[in-house]
């Protein structure tokens, strides 16, 4: 067995290593859901799910118009963009406390292949933005029967 002399120091800065890998990597990202005022664009929040059809990516947009939202479709990327303005001019000391969200945001995500980008279609109901890429054809899952002999 051997001795080894304890560094209380390193330990500490092992594990402040460790925590930062692990905030990093990690699927837990708290500082994600907030936005600061000095940060160039808001989190948007996204669910992006795939049928055999096509993909869809939703985004919770309360209180923001339509015509304030704007999305771009380049390769494979999709990027929405908005703004989301204040309706009331209060002054900032006259609140108790806000957590609403005012300004731009944006977010731009990767998408699969095999996308017909062309045929891509966004709806917005009730404050839920939705927007549909369909697969090309021959991108499409295909059941293959088996035939006996």
């Amino acid at each position: 067995m051997t001795l080894r002399r304890w560094e209380p120091w390193e330990e500490m800065r092992h594990m402040h290593r460790v925590l930062d890998r692990f905030m990093d990597a990690g699927p837990f990202r708290p500082w994600r859901a907030f936005a600061f005022p000095w940060s160039e664009g808001r989190w948007l929040p996204l669910d992006v799910y795939h049928t055999e059809e096509a993909v869809v990516v939703k985004a919770a947009l309360p209180g923001i118009k339509p015509e304030d939202v704007e999305i771009t479709v380049t390769g494979n990327s999709v990027t929405i963009s908005g703004e989301s303005k204040a309706e009331e001019s209060i002054e900032e000391k006259d609140y108790v406390f806000q957590e609403h969200r005012y300004g731009s945001f944006q977010r731009t995500i990767t998408l699969p292949d095999g996308l017909d980008t062309e045929k891509a279609e966004a709806t917005f109901e009730n404050g839920v933005l939705k927007l549909r890429v369909p697969r090309l054809e021959e991108a499409r899952p295909k059941t293959i029967k088996v035939k006996t002999a």
